[in-house]
């Protein structure tokens, strides 16, 4: 039989994907990160006590505890767009924590993202930030880890998507994405302003959540810290997505909060610009609320010297729209959020210039109207008039349309919301 023969193109094709399948091959070979040279554990001037406070800085407690399991032990589901991830059992416990690992052994998982056998991390644990730790900060950590007593829960199988499921593919991940070089201070810069920047991008890893990312799940750093989505509960135990806000000092970000309404909120979960609920309930009283004055205000100079980055209001809301959510907000709101937006003393919090209600995706602005407020428990409490869930009251196409008329009144200017927005969050 004759044989056929490919078209010029067809082979264009092959040499091309053959090309690419090389290429990839070399990749997943290529990151190797070497042996690191460390000093021995003792000769590290850090102590148990330094450790478990970047510990706390780093929230690992809230990461790797289940509510009413073992503190460290594991076991928390992350829902992402990949799969479903659980966090580990970072114990004592020899046989399913890290009671058997050594210090470079902690070392490599938390600058390279690297299992003692090699196998990669997936960066829903944040070595893509904690790997601006210097060495001693990790040293600290890593004495700390082993005052943490041992306790033996298996660890739970991830549940992710091929192709996503397969580890080796984060070695081309980590040589296009993962930057291991820890941070190095900016000298035209304060001290202060440089503790702030170490904490936020290192152990605090605030961009985790606050920045933009791309298809393959990667930080986009010339969005960094402008905003984010991510999954997590909402009030009644299922995931949803939520928006993390803008924390650069643009309007649809931190630009109307002065430094103290920053330490306010972080020390307290109050002040005088917001009220934390939701997923931010954990940072604040698991980890930023320990943390002494001087680095909450350092995270605050930080925070507010950002330069703006604004995201495009999309998209344009209609007349007619913008008429039916003044009249919803009228009903509903206006009453404690007043007229003018601007709230008072006792009743609602000021939607004006308010980042959650300006982010670039209404996810958490929706959650907020349709489940109502997800305050921390008692002993927390503030003064102010509850909230109720609207789920039930309003229809889709009316929270969609007083979400709108909030995102661009008041001075906000956002996009609007549609109502098949809010019944994704439902």
């Amino acid at each position: 039989m004759p044989v056929e023969k490919f078209s010029s193109a067809t082979i264009k094709a092959l040499a091309c994907l053959g090309l690419i399948v090389l290429a990839m091959t070399l990749l997943i070979a290529a990151y190797s990160p070497g042996q690191p040279i460390l000093q021995d554990l003792e000769d590290y001037a850090s102590s148990p006590e330094s450790g478990r406070y970047l510990a706390l800085a780093a929230n690992c407690n809230a990461c790797h505890t289940v509510k009413g399991g073992a503190p460290f032990a594991g076991g928390l589901e992350f829902a992402t767009p990949f799969g479903t991830l659980y966090s580990t059992n970072i114990t004592q416990d020899s046989e399913t924590g890290i009671g058997a690992w050594s210090f470079e052994d902690f070392y490599r998982a938390m600058k390279y993202g690297l299992r003692p056998n090699g196998e990669h991390l997936y960066p829903a644990f944040p070595y893509t930030h904690y790997a601006k730790m210097p060495d001693e900060d990790i040293a600290a950590i890593f004495k700390y880890m082993q005052t943490i007593g041992a306790a033996n829960v298996e660890n739970k199988t991830n549940k992710l998507n091929f192709p996503f499921s397969e580890r080796r593919l984060l070695g081309p991940w980590k040589m296009l994405f993962h930057n291991a070089e820890e941070y190095s201070a900016v000298p035209e810069q304060s001290e202060q302003w440089n503790r702030g920047a170490y904490l936020v991008q290192g152990p605090a890893h605030c961009g985790a959540c606050h920045s933009p990312r791309n298809v393959v799940g990667a930080i986009k750093p010339d969005l960094a810290l402008s905003g984010g989505v991510y999954q997590d509960r909402v009030k009644f135990g299922y995931h949803r997505n939520w928006s993390a806000v803008n924390l650069t000092s643009a309007a649809t970000g931190l630009q109307s909060w002065d430094e103290q309404d920053i330490v306010d909120y972080l020390q307290s979960g109050v002040s005088d610009k917001a009220i934390v609920h939701g997923p931010m309930r954990d940072v604040v009283f698991g980890s930023m609320e320990h943390l002494n004055q001087e680095d909450l205000k350092a995270i605050a100079v930080y925070l507010k010297r950002l330069a703006p980055i604004e995201h495009p209001a999309k998209p344009a809301i209609k007349e007619e729209t913008l008429r039916a959510g003044e009249i919803v907000y009228t009903v509903h709101c206006g009453s404690c959020h007043l007229p003018t937006g601007l709230g008072a003393e006792g009743l609602g919090v000021s939607l004006a210039g308010n980042p959650i209600v300006q982010a670039a995706d209404p996810a958490s602005l929706i959650n907020l109207i349709l489940y109502g407020p997800h305050l921390p428990d008692a002993p927390f409490s503030v003064d102010r008039s509850n909230m109720k869930m609207f789920g039930k009251r309003l229809s889709d196409k009316d929270i969609a349309a007083a979400a709108s008329y909030l995102r661009t009144s008041f001075g906000n200017r956002a996009g609007g919301v549609s109502p098949a927005q809010v019944k994704a969050q439902r």
